[in-house]
């Protein structure tokens, strides 16, 4: 299966920040959500795949071509959708768009004046009286209009009413229907990947926890409740994390299968979201509540 993205052993230090030694693969035709917390190192890790910043070390790949040969043609394919303003505030969306076009050789200007028309945008008001979400949709327009292969997406419902927030994950599942798109999709709403990742990487302190299909984390994860007297030095190895309380135990596994085979009927599991999932990872150990 071909990779769009590839990372092998990607170091950036910082002053009080390490990516260290991080490898992922973003398949095409698929949308990957990349999860961690405030600091973890995600804006780092768009930065390097942007080439916005350089890696210490490693290597980074995208559609099988390096920065320092291809950077044109690389960019060329990708549609960048932001989340802060990246507009001239002070022009309107034709202005800007005037600005942009030249610089794609794909540009369609059908495609973006159905975009516009979609998402209901105004050609000729000033971009700063535009809404965060009307800015959004400027920005995946333009993305779109260019026909990006890989579209990177750096919180892009943040701040947004759940009404757009739908709205935009039904075009981006719309989008990936002919299979010739991929979407790399940075967000701390997990809860908007449950509707449109395939897959999952997650990443923790500057390391990379894991890429997984979307449906072999239930597969494979488990919140687990119990009672204190179940747990002893072994039972407590098949937990990422545990809180323990007066009224017994919950925890975090990996191992599913393993701690239903162990405990049988006498623990509760239940299936863990997403924000469990980092919660637990970055306590570790145990949690006294």
């Amino acid at each position: 299966m071909e990779n769009v993205i590839e990372l092998h052993n990607v170091n950036k230090t910082f002053k009080e920040f390490q990516l260290k030694d991080f490898s992922i693969n973003v398949k095409k035709g698929y949308v990957t959500g990349f999860i961690g917390g405030n600091g973890a190192g995600k804006s780092t890790t768009l930065k390097l795949i942007m080439n916005l910043m350089q890696q210490d070390s490693g290597r980074i790949s995208i559609f099988g071509m390096d920065y320092k040969k291809h950077e044109k043609e690389i960019k060329q394919r990708i549609g960048f959708v932001y989340d802060e303003n990246i507009f001239y505030e002070n022009l309107n969306l034709k202005e800007m768009k005037k600005i942009i076009q030249p610089a794609y050789r794909n540009w369609d200007e059908a495609a973006f004046q159905r975009y516009i028309n979609q998402f209901e945008l105004p050609l000729n008001k000033k971009i700063k009286t535009f809404s965060k979400g009307m800015k959004m949709k400027a920005s995946l327009a333009i993305a779109l209009a260019h026909h990006a292969e890989l579209i990177i997406m750096d919180e892009p419902t943040s701040g947004l009413d759940p009404i757009f927030r739908r709205e935009l994950l039904n075009t981006l599942h719309d989008l990936m229907q002919d299979g010739e798109k991929t979407i790399f999709f940075s967000t701390h709403i997990t809860t908007d990947l449950d509707r449109i990742a395939d897959y999952i990487t997650f990443i923790q302190n500057g390391e990379h926890m894991f890429t997984k299909e979307f449906y072999k984390i239930e597969e494979e994860y488990a919140i687990v409740k119990g009672a204190l007297d179940l747990l002893d030095r072994e039972t407590e190895q098949e937990f990422i994390a545990i809180r323990k309380s007066n009224s017994g135990f919950e925890a975090l596994t990996a191992y599913k299968k393993r701690v239903e085979n162990l405990f049988g009927d006498t623990v509760i599991l239940e299936k863990p979201t997403l924000e469990d999932i980092m919660f637990y990872s970055k306590k570790g150990g145990e949690m006294y509540v």
